[in-house]
């Protein structure tokens, strides 16, 4: 495992000003980093432990980047929420509960440490094999689908406002959004830009005859009720009312719901685009079943 060694471990404890931490549990991943929990894991050479982790990511004295793994995921889970309430709060790690000290970053970070040099990989001397790096996000691909249904996940209003349910013809393919010329241009623009825009490829659930990559996800989708899948590769998480907020993921796609609403689909296969998914008289039951299914936050 990358950075384990002592000396690493001390290299990253020794002086580590903190830009920013992230959770790595069953229940809430940086997604980009893979479908599931233990993929994500794996990407940084860590165990799948039940607990999980949290991520430290910061700089060292001379400017190194370090990504500071600890068993401690209460502590930064409070530091996450201050942060997000715009508190401050002294996020300093106990080096009892330190796993790892990994070199690099595994996500894209903007800001820098003040009054240390500019961020650069460890010596080689100090980090034990490569250095962490992002996922490329430049070009279509996995990490971008999912970087997008992270996107609406996150902003489902603006996304299910393009939605007309009337455009769901049952029992069929049928149009949905972006589909006057106008809408059209803006979802070229976004797709230019590699995020995610909505598509004129909508279906119900039930629909026979319509897009065979949605007609994939939801059968595999249904798959997961019966035989689970790798933890984490179906999250549940709150969202107004009653309802709760899916996220499904599997080879070459990633789906976003909401319990009483409909779903959206985006593919490996499909740059850019996002399917949407009426109720239609199955998706109802699905979304249940994969709810129930779905670990959620603590």
């Amino acid at each position: 495992m990358a950075g384990t060694d002592e000396e690493a471990v001390a290299a990253a404890d020794d002086a580590l000003y903190v830009l920013t931490a992230v959770l790595l549990t069953p229940a809430k991943f940086p997604s980009v980093l893979g479908d599931d929990y233990p993929e994500a894991c794996a990407a940084l050479g860590l165990a799948p432990l039940a607990d999980g982790y949290g991520l430290v990511i910061g700089q060292d004295g001379d400017g190194a980047r370090w990504t500071v793994v600890i068993d401690d995921v209460s502590l930064v889970a409070v530091a996450i929420a201050s942060w997000d309430c715009g508190m401050e709060y002294d996020l300093s790690p106990d080096e009892r509960t330190v796993v790892a000290a990994l070199p690099g970053w595994p996500l894209a970070v903007a800001v820098a440490a003040p009054n240390v040099p500019a961020p650069h990989d460890p010596a080689p001397d100090i980090a034990d094999g490569p250095p962490l790096t992002p996922p490329d996000t430049s070009v279509w691909g996995a990490a971008q689908r999912r970087l997008g249904a992270d996107e609406i996940a996150l902003q489902w209003a603006i996304w299910r406002e393009q939605i007309d349910d009337a455009q769901f013809a049952p029992g069929g393919a049928s149009e949905a959004a972006a589909t006057s010329d106008e809408s059209e241009g803006e979802g070229a623009e976004a797709a230019n830009a590699d995020q995610p825009a909505s598509g004129d490829k909508g279906e119900n659930a039930e629909g026979e005859g319509g897009h065979s990559g949605i007609r994939r996800v939801l059968a595999e989708a249904r798959a997961y009720v019966d035989s689970p899948p790798p933890l984490g590769r179906v999250r549940s998480s709150f969202a107004p009312g009653d309802a709760r907020t899916l996220r499904a993921d599997g080879p070459g796609w990633s789906l976003v719901a909401r319990t009483d609403d409909i779903a959206f689909v985006l593919l490996d296969d499909e740059p850019g685009e996002v399917l949407p998914v009426g109720r239609g008289p199955e998706l109802p039951g699905l979304l249940d079943a994969l709810d129930k299914m779905a670990v959620r936050p603590i």
